[in-house]
C-alpha cells in the first residue's frame, strides 16, 4: 500500500511551507507529495498569504527533492491551454528527473474562475476530453515528428511536440464519480484512477465501472492503479486526535466516518477495508494542517510501518 501526502495550499500556505512539508514527506519515507490546483480558499479559511500555482510549486520542489514523486490532485483543464500545459508538465518532469504524475480533471470551482478572470465554460467535460487527447498526443509523438489535432475546441497544426518528458510515459491520474464518461476516459487514458472522500463500498462500485470500461475497449484492468484520497487525522491518544480535528475545524466522529481518523491501529484497519472491499493499492492522505509535521511523522512511524 503506497501512502502519499496530499496538500490543499489554497487554504493558506506559502511556497516555503510546502517545501518544508515536501522535504518531510521525502525524509519520512512517503511515496509522493501532491497538491491541489486551486486559486481560491474554500470555506472559512482566509487563504493567506494567497494562492500558489501548482506547476510553479512543483517545478521548485522538483529541484529541492530527489526521490518522491510529485503531482496534482488534480490539475484543472479550465486553467491552461493544453499545449501550454503539456510543455509545463514535461518541463517539470525533466526538472525532477522523471518523477511527475499528472492528475487531471475538468475543473469545477466557478468562484475561483470569476475571482481571477478565468473563463468557466459550460462544456467543461468536452474540453477536458479534447485536452487529454492533445496532451497525451503531444507527449507520445516520436521525436522528429509533428503532431496535429482538429477538435471542436482545440486545433494544433504541425506542432513539434516538444519538449519531451523525461519519462517514456508520464502516469496520468483521472478520478471522480461520473458513472459513464469518467470511466470511459479513465479506461482510455489513465494509468491510475482515484476516488476522493468516499466509503469503501462506494469506491468499489466506481472502480468496477472503470474495470468494465477497460475490458470493453480490450484493456486489462490490472494495468490501472486504483487509489483513494482521504482526510487524515491520526493521534497517539484520543486527546491528540481531538486536538488535530479541532485544528482543521472538523469533528472526530465525522472524520472517523468519512476519513482516516483515530489511533494508528484504527487507521490501519480502515485502510485495510479499502484494500479488501475496493481493491485500493494507494492512498492519498489529505493533510489540512501543514504546520503539524509531527502528524506526518506519527503516520510514518505507526501507520505506514504496518502497511509494508
Amino acid at each position: 500500500m503506497d501512502l502519499r501526502i496530499f496538500t490543499e495550499p489554497q487554504q493558506g500556505a506559502s511556497y516555503d511551507t510546502l517545501l518544508t512539508v515536501a522535504k518531510a514527506t521525502e525524509d519520512l519515507g512517503y511515496d509522493a507529495f501532491f497538491r491541489s490546483d486551486h486559486y481560491l480558499a474554500m470555506g472559512d479559511a482566509d487563504g493567506l498569504p494567497g494562492p500558489t500555482d501548482a506547476w510553479i510549486t512543483l517545478a521548485g520542489l522538483a529541484r529541492e527533492t530527489s526521490r518522491i514523486r510529485l503531482g496534482t490532485l488534480v490539475t484543472a483543464a479550465t486553467f491552461r491551454p493544453p499545449g501550454v500545459l503539456a510543455i509545463e508538465v514535461a518541463q517539470v518532469d525533466a526538472m525532477s528527473g522523471g518523477r511527475v504524475d499528472f492528475g487531471f480533471g475538468a475543473g469545477w470551482f466557478e468562484s475561483e474562475h470569476t475571482a481571477y478572470g478565468i473563463p468557466f465554460p459550460a462544456d467543461k467535460f468536452a474540453r477536458f476530453e479534447e485536452q487529454l487527447a492533445v496532451i497525451t498526443g503531444l507527449w507520445g509523438t516520436p521525436a522528429g515528428e509533428t503532431f496535429s489535432y482538429t477538435g471542436e475546441h482545440y486545433t494544433l497544426t504541425d506542432s513539434p511536440a516538444l519538449p519531451k518528458p523525461a519519462q517514456a510515459k508520464i502516469p496520468v491520474v483521472i478520478g471522480g464519480m461520473g458513472a459513464k464518461r469518467t470511466p470511459r476516459l479513465a479506461a482510455q487514458y489513465a494509468d491510475e484512477f482515484n476516488v476522493p472522500f468516499q466509503s469503501p463500498e462506494t469506491c468499489a462500485e466506481q472502480f468496477d465501472r472503470v474495470r468494465r470500461a477497460a475490458k470493453a475497449i480490450g484493456r486489462d484492468p490490472e494495468e490501472l492503479t486504483f487509489s483513494n484520497a482521504l482526510v487524515a487525522c491520526v493521534g497517539a491518544t484520543d486527546a491528540e486526535v481531538a486536538r488535530r480535528a479541532a485544528a482543521i475545524g472538523r469533528e472526530v466522529d465525522e472524520l472517523k466516518a468519512n476519513g482516516l481518523a483515530g489511533s494508528p491501529d484504527e487507521v490501519v484497519e480502515k485502510i485495510a477495508r479499502y484494500a479488501e472491499i475496493a481493491g485500493t493499492t494507494r492512498v492519498y492522505l489529505q493533510m489540512l494542517d501543514l504546520r503539524d509535521l509531527d502528524h506526518l511523522a506519527l503516520i510514518a512511524d505507526r501507520v505506514m510501518s504496518q502497511l509494508g
